[in-house]
């Protein structure tokens, strides 16, 4: 069984090592059985790792790759950035050819980015041989749905759901707006979310991170960490448009007054922070310093530095879909400047609220969110082993498909493992 696992941007990143490390785990599980050599079990599981290169600098996927463990890709599509026509058209052009030559019977990809949809779409259309066989689509973490059409992103999921054969789901949410759509419940496979279990293989590492020394937020007396806040914005309804963008800033202007806010800017946030004469909003802030209030404007941070800072703020504030789920998981309390969330969980069982981008609104949720009146818990299933169960359905679904020797890749549907655990 040939498995190609397709990752483009940054959260790509994250929920696919944990898939990584559990196909590792199974064929040395399988390698390991009475009479089975490494070579000829029929269950080993051969792994392609595919890297657009829709996120491309060092650091938005080479220290990701390092701090994760993630092995060096076998293909790397250097696609690079472009508008979302020219990206997305780019990504499909060159991993025709990678699928054409590599031949996998199952295609994984992630989340809702450009790339995402892309390489969904060429497997979708692509012929392997004179059958008319094609690699098996799964689609990790599906069914999220913020019922916005204007989000790239909920085109992205859309489009990529509709042409899966496997769908993985992170929550219930996800499970009933794929059925309401008309996706049968038995390519439906709830197993947890993955980006969780990076998170919780990593929090050791993280809590070894001298970043909090670094940035002067230990006490230094007693080493006790000292209040701050976080901050990430990147989606362009927030950061493309000005007044937007000045309404999310006014907006924090008492919490900032109050204690520094660290911002971890993502280069097209700095970019437009200059071009909108936002600068006064702003200070420079990579190393200590002696300011105790105001936003101080960072590099991206790698992984492990950023999760020990989001693990010990006294807030988040965020527009990313994954920071609500990491602080749900982290039960730290967060904010979404988002008018909606296609993670319902993190707002109904979790630490998260939807405050919007006007300032009077943003203001509220940040007090009632520092007053400690919202206590979340974890969902169901974020329990770290999700991608184990992901390979576990995998390979009970190729078990299925192939009755005899020359049976196609059709997976055969005699048996729902939907709620696979």
């Amino acid at each position: 069984m040939k498995i190609m696992i397709v990752v483009g941007a940054r959260p790509n990143f994250m929920k696919a090592a944990p898939v990584v490390f559990a196909i590792h785990d199974h064929n040395a599980s399988v390698a390991a059985l009475p009479g089975v050599s490494q070579t000829d079990s029929a269950e080993q599981i051969q792994l392609v790792l595919v890297h657009t290169g829709q996120h491309y600098d060092e650091a938005m996927s080479g220290s990701f790759f390092s701090d994760l463990g993630l092995p060096k890709p076998d293909v790397h599509l250097e696609v690079g950035s472009g508008s979302h026509a020219a990206q997305t058209a780019e990504i499909m052009r060159r991993f025709e050819a990678v699928i054409l030559e590599k031949k996998p019977d199952l295609v994984m990809v992630f989340g809702d980015v450009n790339s995402t949809v892309a390489c969904a779409l060429v497997t979708s259309k692509i012929v392997l041989d004179s059958s008319g066989k094609r690699p098996l689509i799964a689609h990790v973490e599906a069914g999220l749905r913020s019922f916005d059409r204007a989000m790239p992103e909920e085109i992205n999921r859309v489009i990529t759901d509709h042409l899966s054969d496997l769908l993985f789901v992170t929550e219930e949410s996800g499970k009933e707006n794929l059925c309401r759509e008309g996706i049968k419940p038995e390519k439906i496979h709830f197993v947890g979310n993955t980006m969780i279990d990076s998170l919780r293989a990593s929090e050791e590492k993280a809590g070894k991170s001298a970043i909090l020394d670094q940035f002067g937020l230990r006490g230094a007396s007693n080493g006790s960490v000292k209040r701050y806040a976080l901050l990430t914005l990147h989606r362009p309804s927030n950061v493309d448009d000005r007044e937007t963008f000045l309404s999310i800033l006014e907006g924090l202007d008492e919490l900032a007054g109050s204690c520094p806010i660290l911002f971890s800017a993502h280069p097209r946030t700095r970019k437009r922070i200059a071009e909108f004469g936002l600068e006064r909003f702003f200070q420079a802030g990579n190393e200590q310093s002696g300011n105790e209030t105001g936003i101080r404007l960072l590099d991206p941070l790698g992984y492990f530095d950023f999760l020990c800072l989001m693990k010990h703020a006294a807030l988040v504030v965020t527009d990313s879909g994954g920071i609500q789920e990491e602080t749900t998981c982290l039960k730290v309390p967060c904010v979404t400047v988002r008018e909606n969330t296609e993670r319902p969980v993190t707002v109904t069982c979790g630490t998260n609220v939807i405050a919007g981008t006007n300032s009077e609104n943003i203001r509220r949720a940040v007090k009632d969110q520092l007053s400690g009146k919202k206590q979340g818990r974890v969902p169901e299933k974020w329990d770290g082993q999700a991608a184990g169960r992901i390979v576990q359905t995998i390979v009970q679904e190729f078990r299925e498909s192939e009755p005899s020797a020359d049976s196609s890749a059709t997976i055969s549907r005699g048996a729902s493992v939907s709620d696979a655990g």
